[in-house]
């Protein structure tokens, strides 16, 4: 029986992550029989240029998910929360990047690598993990598979890009004023970001964490399939850097883990990049992954705070790993599993 290739759409096509989805599809070499660009009102009758050619973005309704077997869609929650139940009705496989739907109990949350098989249970909605849980799992469940996650701490240090296009302007301008002397009015944050750090990433919730935090918690023991018991928390920041996530990792296993049996297993893991040697100074920053796929892991130490205990940095491309990079990996493994 010959597979059917399928037509897509890429919903949200002329946002920060939406031009990355479109530049990943053309790398990865994605088999398509057809292609729609969606975007809203505002966008609509613009033109993007793909592979060379130049395509008219298309005003996202109700009817252009008709004959569209896979949407990679990176256009908000709300708009997801409108189109993604219409587009599966039809029988689209809607590939979400926000967090409408990441914990409904019946929408699959993977990333590509990590829990594929969890994809064979989706009923139309597919949800792409938040950015800083998706750099995190690569590594984490190499290490998961073989020691067991019994409880860890997580301190992100999030780019800008992860707050769309005004956050970036916003730290370029706040930059040069402050280079001038100038005095600056915030917008896209509470506090200005040029030479800053700013302990809060979205809302704060009655429990003292934010919606980012709990995001990083409740992503992971969806993903990894783990129980309430193992306790996970979780400090988000923004940081002024214009691409590229940070974090700080420390884990406490039910087993034994030395780091070098930890560099070792990581050396081999798909997706992940060793970049740990003190001796050379050789560490990842997140100015070494921006533009690029892998999730970089380095600073491995035994944890003097934790029994069982690993302490790590890892950094990727938020705008790709943790967004446009899943969502193209997720529709190419729809494709190869025959899901859609």
């Amino acid at each position: 029986m010959t597979k059917k290739i399928p037509d897509i759409a890429v919903l949200g096509a002329t946002g920060v992550v939406g031009r990355e989805i479109l530049n990943i599809l053309e790398e990865e070499k994605i088999e398509y029989n057809s292609i729609k660009f969606l975007a809203s009102s505002r966008s609509a009758g613009s033109t993007i240029e793909f592979k060379g050619e130049k395509h008219t973005v298309i005003e996202a309704k109700d009817d252009v998910f008709d004959n569209i077997d896979i949407c990679l869609a990176s256009a908000g929650g709300e708009t997801s929360k409108r189109f993604a139940p219409i587009a599966a009705k039809k029988g689209c496989v809607f590939i979400d990047n926000s967090s409408a739907f990441r914990m409904e109990k019946d929408v699959p949350l993977v990333i590509a690598g990590v829990n594929d098989d969890d994809l064979k249970n989706h009923k139309g909605i597919i949800s792409n993990p938040n950015c800083s849980t998706s750099q995190l799992m690569l590594p984490l469940k190499a290490l998961h598979d073989n020691y067991k996650v019994k409880r860890m701490i997580v301190s992100t240090y999030q780019a800008v890009s992860g707050a769309g296009l005004k956050a970036i302007n916003e730290l370029t301008d706040n930059t040069k004023t402050n280079l001038v002397g100038m005095p600056f009015e915030p917008s896209a944050f509470k506090y200005e970001i040029a030479f800053n750090v700013i302990p809060q990433i979205d809302t704060f919730l009655e429990n003292g964490y934010t919606k980012e935090e709990m995001k990083v918690t409740n992503e992971t023991r969806k993903i990894l399939h783990l129980s309430e018991d193992i306790k996970i928390s979780c400090t988000a920041v923004r940081v002024p850097v214009y691409i590229g996530h940070s974090e700080a990792v420390s884990v406490e296993f039910e087993k034994n883990i030395e780091p070098n049996s930890a560099r070792e297993l990581l050396k081999n893991t798909w997706g992940v990049e060793l970049r740990d040697d003190i001796s050379t100074y050789t560490y990842p920053t997140p100015k070494d992954a921006a533009g690029k796929n892998p999730v970089y892991v380095g600073r491995i130490r035994k944890s003097i705070a934790f029994e069982n205990g690993l302490d790590f940095f890892c950094v990727a491309d938020n705008l790709r790993i943790g967004a446009a990079l899943n969502t193209v990996r997720l529709a190419k493994k729809v494709i190869e599993m025959n899901l859609y």
